[in-house]
This record gives C-alpha cells, sequence and structure tokens, in this order.
C-alpha cells in the first residue's frame, strides 16, 4: 500500500506535458506536410495526435505509405478507424491509443505533428533518440525548442489563414 500511495504522490508531482487540444489540419495542409516529408510507398508515417487520421489516411490514399495514428482520445481513435474504413486503406494504417511520449516510433520514416510547442520540445528526445537517420519529422505550426530545422515554409492555406511547417531530418544525435 505504501508503494501504491508514493507512486501516487509521485505522479502528482511530476510536471505534466500541456495537451493540445483537437483542432483537424486542413486537407491542403496535410497534402503540404505530406509533400515536405517526400512521403512515398516506402515510407512508414506516424502522425502524433492524429485525431480523426487524416494524416496518416491520406498518405497511404495519395502516396501508398503504411500509415500510424497515436491519439489519446478513444473518440478520435473510433473516429480515424471509421474513416480509415470509408477510404478503404484499413489495410495500410492501424490506430493507437496511447500517449505519443510513451509510443515506440521506431519504424517511422515520417513521424507529423500538430501538438503545442510544450509537446514538441517534450517529444524531441524521444524523436532524436528513437528515429533512425534520414527520417523526416514534420510539424504544423509549431516548432521543437532551439532544435534548428532544415526547412521552414510559411504560406496560406485555403482557409486565409497563414501556416508554418518546419521539417527535421533526424541524425541519429539526441538533442
Amino acid at each position: 500500500m505504501a508503494h501504491l500511495l508514493l507512486g501516487l504522490l509521485l505522479d502528482l508531482a511530476a510536471p505534466q506535458v500541456p495537451r493540445a487540444p483537437y483542432v483537424a489540419t486542413p486537407a491542403d495542409v496535410v497534402e503540404r506536410m505530406l509533400t515536405l516529408a517526400t512521403v512515398t510507398s516506402r515510407d512508414v508515417v506516424y502522425d502524433l495526435g492524429c485525431g480523426d487520421g487524416r494524416i496518416v489516411i491520406a498518405a497511404a490514399q495519395k502516396f501508398g505509405a503504411r500509415g500510424v495514428g497515436v491519439d489519446i482520445d478513444p473518440v478520435r481513435i473510433a473516429d480515424a478507424q471509421r474513416n480509415a474504413a470509408r477510404a478503404g486503406v484499413e489495410h495500410l494504417v492501424t490506430f493507437k491509443l496511447q500517449d505519443a511520449l510513451d509510443t515506440d516510433m521506431s519504424e517511422a520514416t515520417v513521424v507529423t505533428l500538430y501538438l503545442l510547442a510544450a509537446q514538441n520540445v517534450a517529444l524531441r528526445p524521444i524523436l532524436t533518440w528513437r528515429l533512425r537517420p534520414g527520417a523526416r519529422i514534420v510539424s504544423h505550426n509549431f516548432a521543437m525548442g532551439d532544435w534548428d530545422p532544415d526547412v521552414v515554409d510559411v504560406f496560406t492555406s485555403a482557409d486565409g489563414q497563414s501556416r508554418t511547417l518546419y521539417l527535421w531530418k533526424a541524425d541519429g544525435k539526441i538533442r
């Protein structure tokens, strides 16, 4: 019982990374993210905070890539699974009900993010440690602290909003 109480107290004392609210990425931004990452049929695309699954579904539909969506919300995972079935790509994509910080993404060749800056910073050492050199990371609107991106793409999306995409290439160094 003392171990359980101590564990609970440690969990409560641990700093919490704020969670991003669900905001769907517009279709033209999804396509631009996948194009920036140069996705092909040889890729495995992980979308951390996948919401309704639109990014991995698009990667499968447009490029023939395999995809894995990860989200902590069971409602979003159910939506994503239904959307993949409707799109006819359920054989290429899977969805995991998990925290992105606890996800093994070592098979990923592309990782997409539309999370808050604090989440990106928390994920950074995991991404740089787990991903193979050459893997691409694309973030919509939020950078990763002081890690300089390889490419910054600023544009106006179809809905008239200014968007920024950041692309990093994993180099095997823990950052």
